[in-house]
């Protein structure tokens, strides 16, 4: 089935089926147990802010303190 082919049909597809599409999809993918490749420019900026935070030029943020701050900001 062509890719163009396969939207059309989901688009048929109810909400909940749609919904169970993607849980089998994420399962798919889960059960690959690989990561995708990073590049090479991705590497080099983890390394980066990874060298930052140990040498005190940037910090952690706690997840919920970030998630309040984002919506506090846009809510």
């Amino acid at each position: 089935m062509r890719p163009d082919d396969l939207l059309k049909e989901i688009d048929t597809l109810c909400l909940s089926d749609k919904l169970m599409l993607v849980a089998d999809v994420w399962d798919s993918i889960a059960r690959t147990n690989h990561a995708p490749p990073m590049s090479e420019w991705q590497k080099a900026e983890l390394d980066r802010r990874y060298r930052d935070y140990r040498n005190g030029k940037s910090s952690l943020h706690d997840c919920k303190d970030v998630h309040e701050r984002l919506k506090n900001r846009y809510t």
